[in-house]
């Protein structure tokens, strides 16, 4: 700050005022007012030298910055700086003043919040600066049967998957890593399981679909774990979560309640010929789902199959009348037949039954024939038993009145009322006595 003291001649003293005073003007006055001229001539100059001086301080300073360059580094940072690309040292939260008047020099700034750290030299780092990779890092390399779980500040943050390295900053962010060893078991425990599935947890979507393998059992079913195409065991009701690196894992879910399968439309030649549609239904129970599906890839296909060869076996013996007669032999047929070939592959065959017998239209058409003339015949039968038995009671009650006349005249009245009913109005002329004489006459 410049401050700037000028004295300038005082004016001179007024003149007289009045009438009949002359005024003669003095040089003095012109002399004062080029004085003051010169004093402002002479403060513009100064002003301009002022002005010239802070311009040449400007571009000293600017020249000084050029030559000096500060990095500022917070305190929820870490800073790594470089010189022509290469590294030099590693920063602490402060500022920093370096010599570089060509800008040769690069800082690169990370923020604590985010503790993974990846960098193209990082392998440079854990060789020539392992004191300083223990000073700011916790460095983590999996073997290829370890898994890791990353928990930040206490909550489960991410899955590390085997044969990985993650570096991670140390400082703001708590991180604990859990790793487990993949080569003693690979289940993933009940309860660290439901926290993955179903608990709020940051771990990526994807993350979790590349490492975990869950299944859930519902009630009244059973799994079979099979691990690279290997049948293993038998899981219970309930989550199962195994963790799928380094194997191929799969569950196939059983039912092992009361089941149903059917064998529709089977078209089979009875043994005389005759083509028939059936159809069977069945009912099974799988009691040892593991021996099932060891002995069989394709247990309930099996039992389709071999239903339709007990039936085929049992129709195809018989003929039309006799399963017509009598159809609970097929079930019985089939039963025996299906229980001996399912028992021992741990399959028990609780019931058979014939549901339809479905014959043809012409076949149908001859059968109703044949059933129409058989009862016809049967009618005929009937009525001539019928005849047969009202002519030999005839004969009984006529060989009764030939020898008891009270008989007779009784069997005269019956008919004499039967024939009356059907008579509006009677003359009897002569008397009953005389009516009942001359109306029947037995010889």
């Amino acid at each position: 700050m410049w401050v700037i003291f000028m004295e300038l001649p005082s004016p001179p003293a007024p003149l007289p005022e009045g009438p009949g005073v002359r005024v003669n003007i003095s040089p003095t006055l012109h002399h004062y007012h080029q004085l003051k001229a010169q004093a402002i001539t002479k403060l513009m100059k100064v002003l301009a030298a002022i002005a010239k001086r802070k311009q040449e301080l400007a571009q000293r300073e600017g020249r000084f910055m050029l030559i000096f360059r500060n990095f500022l580094v917070r305190k929820n940072e870490r800073g790594l700086l470089f010189k022509e690309g290469d590294f030099v040292r590693f920063l602490d939260p402060g500022t920093y003043h370096y010599f570089d008047p060509l800008l040769k020099m690069r800082l690169e700034v990370y923020d604590l919040a985010v503790p993974e750290f990846q960098h193209r030299f990082l392998d440079l780092f854990l060789k020539q600066y392992a004191q300083d990779v223990a000073r700011y890092f916790m460095v983590y390399e999996l073997t290829p049967q370890q898994v890791a779980l990353v928990y930040k500040n206490g909550r489960l943050a991410d899955i590390l998957p085997p044969s990985s390295r993650t570096v991670y900053w140390q400082g703001l962010v708590d991180v604990k890593v859990e790793i487990i060893d993949l080569s003693e078991r690979f289940d993933v425990p009940g309860d660290l399981a439901a926290a993955l599935l179903h608990g709020k947890t940051t771990v990526d979507a994807q993350r979790m679909r590349e490492s975990i393998y869950s299944m859930e059992v519902p009630p009244y079913q059973v799994g079979v774990l099979y691990v690279d195409g290997k049948c293993l065991k038998i899981l219970p009701p309930g989550l199962h979560a195994y963790w799928q690196f380094n194997r191929r894992i799969n569950v196939v879910l059983w039912d092992t309640r009361l089941q149903e399968t059917e064998v529709s439309g089977q078209e089979i030649l009875s043994k005389d010929k005759v083509s028939l549609r059936l159809n069977l239904s069945a009912s099974y129970v799988i009691k040892d789902v593991l021996l099932a599906t060891s002995m069989l890839a394709q247990p309930v296909v099996y039992l389709y199959k071999e239903l339709q060869f007990g039936l085929r076996a049992a129709v195809g013996t018989r003929t039309l009348d006799e399963l017509l007669e009598n159809k609970n032999t097929i079930d019985e047929l089939v039963f025996a037949y299906i229980r001996d070939k399912m028992t021992h592959l741990g399959i028990e065959v609780k019931s058979v039954g014939v549901k339809d017998i479905i014959i043809p239209g012409e076949m149908k058409t001859i059968l109703g024939r044949v059933v129409e003339a058989e009862k016809v015949a049967q009618a005929n039968l009937i009525r001539r038993r019928e005849e047969t038995a009202a002519t030999r009671s005839l004969l009984n009650t006529a060989k009764v009145m030939e020898d008891n006349p009270t008989a007779l005249r009784l069997k005269e009245l019956e008919t004499l009322e039967k024939v009356t009913e059907k008579i509006g109005s009677i003359s009897v002329y002569g008397g009953l006595e005389g009516l009942l004489k001359e109306l029947v006459r037995i010889k």
